[in-house]
């Protein structure tokens, strides 16, 4: 076999299984029996029983058959865990509608829906493959000659991964897209040449596509929706199954046709998974150092953008279109929405006087101010916001659609980087986002940002810290100092209202006797 470099085998590490009958009945890696599983490519190579993974270490100058010190008994790196994907800036609880419990929806934090335990796609002399969860490449064992298989980056022309072995499962540990093309050869006894067995290239035409989305948020699927759809752009024939919440699923579903949008759990129960040609699971990956949920971190390129390296499509921001089943105007009057509350002390508006002084300013200005919030009252511990006095009261458990309803026909909204202010830019109304905790690159690009840059700013973004969901008052660089929550603590009122002032078409002062 010939020797392969070590740059071949950095853009993709491989976690290698030794085939036997249950495995080809049940391939889950992160079911094999420890000592079985083994990681092999651009960190490591490891020896497998019955034939050797070819790999090089990284920073060895070349190839070699040698097991590193890292262990190579330990099963390839499994997914973060699920809060990863559920504790975002743009989190704003999912709810259902009024005496309606969104139980199922915001209960499942657990792992997405698992890929199935073979590969889906059959293919010559017991081989099957697919590009579920990376790809996966499951060889069947044999009593004599061995296998050859080879991995490449079609678009790169890098040779990702090869090995030879007597039967195993392959399986990439980046699971996100890459246009891969599959060569396993058959080494058979007695035939001086390698016989060419299987020659797969990457291509979705005429294949199940599923796409996940976290659950239990708003902001996120909403950010990262058009992305899903322009895979199926990029993709002419595929077929392509969205799994996301079904309590987003009616603000899309007429309105994208040729998408099958199903609830996770329906992924398990209408077998779905089973005959996915290839799986995409979107997310926030914090401890992904190895890059093998996000080609990039989440932090440099913004909520939104990451969904497009994970589906390796354009960048491009584009709102998601909504279909609403009543889009009539709620009152005639000219309105102002405001949504003043967060699942975190960092996402708040924390100025003491600020939503006051605005409430006033609108009012003033002749508009009514509603507050879409889903609760009126909302905090932990020693910190606790209210809905703003003189506004009107359309808090509560109502539809998303009745949400959009409002802000499709609003003059503004004045909100958070929350998932409402997602479903504003997505129902096309002007939004006025006022954050410190995130870099104004990590939102939708927006001229009616707010954010002061005298103080500090942008924590979210920093990539030595990962958010913690569970500490309400989190704020990594003065946590209980007097500067906690400067970053908008210290957004002036007046800063807020000279941004409102550039709105289009925003009203001049009512005039008084």
């Amino acid at each position: 076999m010939r020797q392969l470099t070590a740059n071949a085998f950095q853009a993709c590490d491989m976690a290698v299984v030794p085939a036997s009958d249950d495995y080809i009945a049940n391939t889950s890696t992160e079911n094999v029996p420890a000592g079985q599983a083994f990681e092999a490519g651009g960190v490591l190579s490891a020896v497998i029983e019955g034939g050797a993974s070819m790999g090089a270490a990284r920073g060895t100058g070349g190839a070699g058959l040698e097991t590193d010190s890292r262990s190579s008994l330990e099963p390839a790196s499994p997914a973060p865990e699920p809060s990863l994907v559920n504790d975002m800036p743009a989190d704003e609880p999912v709810v259902a509608a009024s005496g309606e419990k969104p139980a199922t929806a915001l209960a499942m934090k657990g792992p997405y829906p698992p890929a199935a335990n073979r590969p889906t796609q059959a293919g010559p002399e017991g081989i099957f493959f697919d590009f579920n969860e990376g790809c996966r490449v499951l060889l069947p064992p044999r009593e004599t000659g061995s296998w050859r298989a080879r991995l490449s980056d079609l678009d790169t022309g890098n040779i990702l991964f090869e090995t030879e072995n007597k039967g195993a499962l392959i399986r990439s540990s980046k699971r996100w897209y890459v246009r891969i093309a599959i060569e396993v050869w058959s080494i058979d006894e007695g035939h001086a040449e390698p016989r060419l067995v299987l020659n797969h290239e990457y291509d979705a035409a005429g294949h199940d596509v599923l796409i996940q989305f976290p659950l239990g948020t708003l902001g996120d699927s909403i950010a990262w929706f058009s992305y899903a759809c322009r895979f199926g752009e990029r993709h002419p024939g595929c077929r392509v199954t969205c799994a996301m919440s079904p309590l987003i699923i009616p603000l899309l579903r007429d309105a994208y046709p040729d998408i099958r949008f199903v609830a996770p759990e329906d992924v398990t129960a209408q077998k779905i998974a089973e005959s996915a040609y290839a799986t995409y699971s979107l997310g926030l990956f914090f401890t992904d150092a190895a890059c093998e949920h996000q080609p990039v971190d989440f932090r440099f390129v913004g909520l939104h953008r990451t969904a497009a390296y994970i589906l390796g499509v354009d960048l491009e921001e584009k709102p998601p279109r909504l279909a609403l089943p009543d889009d009539s105007r709620p009152i005639a009057e000219p309105y102002a929405i405001i949504a003043v509350q967060a699942t975190s002390g960092a996402k708040y508006w924390n100025n003491p006087n600020g939503w006051r002084e605005i409430v006033a300013f609108l009012k003033a200005r002749g508009y009514r101010v509603i507050c879409i919030d889903q609760k009126p009252v909302h905090g932990t511990g020693i910190m606790w916001t209210h809905i703003p006095h003189g506004v009107e009261d359309e808090t509560g458990d109502k539809p998303l659609a009745e949400r959009a309803r409002w802000l499709k026909h609003a003059s503004l909204f004045i909100g958070l980087s929350s998932g409402l202010a997602w479903l504003a830019w997505a129902a096309e109304c002007p939004t006025v986002l006022i954050s410190g905790f995130t870099h104004p690159t990590n939102e939708f690009t927006n001229p009616y940002r707010v954010i002061n840059w005298h103080t500090c700013n942008s924590c979210w973004n920093d990539p030595k810290f990962s958010f913690d969901h569970k500490d309400f008052l989190w704020c990594p660089r003065h946590a209980n100092t007097p500067r906690q929550f400067e970053c908008t603590r210290l957004i002036t009122a007046a800063h807020v209202k000279r941004v409102i002032e550039t709105i289009p078409g925003f009203s001049a002062p009512i005039a008084t006797n």
